[in-house]
């Protein structure tokens, strides 16, 4: 009879303990799955003062070139006004001005292997952007503006560059938008 006792008592403690890692294994993969982000993307712009916005082209001036990748910026960049403020954009004489150059895009090994050979690389975007506050030079800048994504070597980068090359254009857009109105 004590024998029975024992079995189920230590049968107890060892369904005791595989509750006890289910729990701590649900509350990890839980923890590592669930994620919370912000996002700040109120404008804070005075519109009885500032009506207009006039966003020039962003040529690419840059060593290595991929043509669509002008495209893919100016519109995530005109995107981004029109749908987070009330501004006007304009083609020239706007409240705000924003002009500037694409200026890098280049690849660089990240990773190496335990082989030797690069197992990672990683792909950088470079924006320098002139801002020009009309109501308010004081808020006048120049500034260059980087984003980066890697991505395995194994890859072609011509297989995976659009959607790379989109992901850091909304970035660097992310970037100008929170240092040219939002001010936060």
């Amino acid at each position: 009879m004590e024998s029975k006792n024992n079995t189920y008592r230590i049968a107890r403690q060892n369904i005791a303990r595989l509750a006890a890692i289910l729990l701590v294994l649900s509350c990890t993969i839980l923890y590592t799955s669930c994620t919370i982000s912000y996002k700040f993307n109120g404008a804070s712009i005075d519109y009885t003062k500032v009506k207009s916005i006039q966003i020039g082209n962003f040529p690419i001036r840059s060593t290595y070139v991929w043509s669509p990748m002008q495209s893919i910026f100016q519109n995530k960049l005109t995107d981004i006004y029109a749908s987070q403020t009330r501004l006007k954009q304009v083609k020239r004489n706007g409240d705000l001005v924003l002009e500037g150059e694409i200026v890098g895009f280049d690849q660089f090994n990240k990773g190496i292997s335990n082989s030797g050979y690069s197992n990672q690389v990683q792909l950088k975007m470079t924006v320098n952007v002139r801002y020009t506050n009309n109501k308010n030079h004081a808020e006048d800048f120049e500034q260059k503006f980087t984003a980066t994504s890697t991505y395995d070597a194994t890859q072609q980068l011509i297989n995976v560059q659009e959607e790379l090359v989109t992901e850091m254009c909304k970035d660097i857009t992310d970037q100008i938008f929170n240092a040219t109105v939002a001010n936060w």
